[in-house]
């Protein structure tokens, strides 16, 4: 896992699997250190380039994602990425689609869903995950 991203830099999520995810915002410059490997963007708009490969997923800030199963395609692909390469999953500012999405792929990787969004606020951002909404869309979230 010597591609991965060291647990303590910045934005990073330790699974409880081991995996780690840098979940950030997209209106700040990224932090400093290597690049990611794959990045899935979270916006309700397509983003602007980024150097290295991405996936964009179409979700409104401050709502739920306009296809569900494109979330959890790319979330899929991002968790079994995350096992080797540096992966990052970001919104405009890395806590409520970010957040939700960290969420559900701590589901995928074991958490239940009804305890994801206390992980990720306690091991991401206090305020991760921001709208009822969100937090019953990673309540609904099966593996």
């Amino acid at each position: 896992m010597d591609q991965t991203w060291p647990a303590d830099a910045a934005g990073v999520l330790t699974l409880p699997s081991g995996r780690r995810v840098r979940g950030r915002g997209l209106r700040v410059p990224p932090p400093p250190g290597p690049a990611p490997r794959f990045a899935v963007h979270l916006l309700g708009r397509r983003p602007e380039p980024v150097p290295w490969p991405a996936r964009w997923v179409r979700w409104p800030d401050f709502r739920l994602p306009a296809d569900p199963a494109d979330l959890r395609s790319a979330l899929a692909e991002l968790w079994e990425r995350c096992a080797t390469e540096r992966v990052e999953v970001a919104c405009a500012g890395g806590t409520g689609r970010t957040g939700t999405a960290l969420a559900c792929l701590a589901v995928l990787d074991g958490v239940p869903p009804q305890e994801a969004v206390a992980f990720v606020r306690a091991h991401y951002r206090p305020r991760a995950v921001e709208t009822p909404g969100q937090r019953r869309f990673v309540a609904r979230f099966a593996p």
